[in-house]
């Protein structure tokens, strides 16, 4: 049997197991191994040892709990919800005020957590009824929410980007620098629409009532001060790296400490607080311990097996086709995908081929990384299956249906790929920041 027919025999028994409702994990890892095993014989079993031992001397592999726990203990104790208070009283005297707001708490909520389920959470639990009892469209809401929560993967600390490095074998901290401006641009484009939207049509998301607004200047202050305690934390721990003063991990370990010393602080840390920040931190980091090492073991055997250079040569030499025209179909596959998977499986069933194939190409793999990211926020809310589209059903009051839900997501998704567009084109929007940082690695 030739090594192409393997490889495709393996890809099919992975979505097959995938398909019977198997976890990630467990359809990757099992594939990988029996492959193994019948490929090289007991030779084989080492490779899934020699992928655990990988990941456990993978030093930057330390943030991924501790942001996590950084992201839950604000969450948990309520101190994000202060953000949104503080933004309701802020923000109300403008049309659609509200939504912009819900917007910079996307973004704040996701350089806290790194996830895009935390981000939907919050804005579904807290800001959407708001919304909502303050008579903004309920369509219009719906999107802006899915679309904020989406940046959760873009904006450091991304964990989907520690994902990205560990498997393409990339420094996170560069992962998240190429991230950061692609990530505000993309929330500056909703701003931006939201802010037009609401001036051609302003009963979509109308000013709040006077006597809401009418709050004293000294109340507004003490909402200033909560609220800018979980940005003081942020700026602390990035400020710090980017000064060179810590490390990654050592940044990392300072969210997680500031974020407990808040909960303290605002005499919120109870014991139910920290079980639950503990037990969901454990859970998720397990989660992705699981997906890499399952990752890295599938991709050594697709590296035996030559799978790489034969869809280099099948894409460049029998289609003729040219490096960015590659790259190109590449995305549509992860929209595709992006219909009925997330963006962790996404990652792990196609990285062993992708990224060989974009570095052989000569594209710069930490571009490559926010590209990626990028096409799993659109496929998240790419109808039929998109990911967030779940989400927000699950969270969402009663008046919001799932076809409301379908066609709030239009406009974003539209603007996500004009941000995608821009990021290809002019790939200094990404790496503008990295190569100041790091120096220039080229693209």
């Amino acid at each position: 049997m030739s090594y192409e027919m393997i490889a495709l025999m393996m890809f099919a028994s992975m979505m097959l197991m995938l398909m019977t409702g198997q976890r990630v994990f467990a359809a990757i890892g099992s594939v990988a191994v029996v492959a193994a095993l019948a490929l090289w014989g007991t030779g084989g079993s080492e490779m899934g040892f020699s992928a655990a031992m990988k990941l456990m001397k993978w030093y930057p592999l330390l943030t991924l709990p501790l942001f996590i726990y950084m992201g839950f203990m604000l969450s948990e104790s309520g101190i994000a919800n202060d953000l949104y208070e503080m933004f309701h009283v802020w923000f109300g005297s403008l049309r659609g005020g509200l939504a912009i707001g819900t917007i910079v708490l996307m973004v704040v909520v996701s350089a806290m957590n790194g996830l895009s389920v935390a981000g939907m959470a919050i804005g579904a639990t807290i800001a959407l009824p708001e919304l909502l009892k303050r008579s903004y469209d309920k369509i219009m809401v719906t999107g802006v929410i899915q679309a904020g929560s989406s940046l959760g993967i873009l904006v450091p600390p991304s964990v989907v980007l520690v994902l990205y490095g560990m498997i393409a074998r990339q420094p996170v901290g560069q992962l998240w620098l190429a991230g950061v401006f692609p990530g505000l641009l993309m929330a500056s484009l909703f701003i931006v629409y939201i802010v037009i939207r609401c001036h051609l049509q302003p009963e979509l998301g109308p000013v709040l009532p006077k006597e809401e607004r009418n709050i004293p200047l000294k109340e507004k202050i003490k909402l200033l001060h909560a609220g800018i305690l979980p940005l003081v934390i942020f700026f602390l721990m990035t400020g710090l790296f980017l000064m060179g003063i810590t490390s990654l991990v050592e940044s990392s370990a300072v969210g997680a400490i500031a974020a407990t010393g808040a909960a303290i602080v605002k005499k919120r840390l109870t014991r139910q607080v920290l079980e639950d920040t503990i037990r969901k931190t454990l859970g998720i980091s397990c989660m992705f311990m699981w997906i890499i090492l399952a990752a890295l073991c599938f991709g050594a055997v697709f590296d035996g097996l030559g799978a790489v250079r034969a869809i280099e040569g099948f894409f460049l030499e029998q289609l003729g086709l040219g490096p960015w025209q590659v790259l190109i179909l590449m995305q549509l596959s992860f929209l595709l995908m992006g219909t009925f998977l997330d963006d962790t499986a996404m990652l792990v069933i196609v990285a062993p081929l992708y990224v060989p194939l974009v570095d052989a190409l000569g594209f710069n793999l930490i571009w490559y990384g926010v590209l990626y990211t990028i096409t799993c926020q659109i496929a998240y809310m790419t109808p039929p299956f998109g990911y967030n589209l779940f989400l927000m059903r699950a969270m969402a009051p009663p008046e919001v249906g799932l076809k409301d839900i379908y066609i709030s997501i239009i406009p974003f998704v539209l603007i996500m790929a004009v941000a995608l567009a821009l990021v290809m084109i002019f790939p200094e929007i990404a790496m503008w920041l990295p190569d100041q940082h790091y120096g220039n690695g080229g693209y």
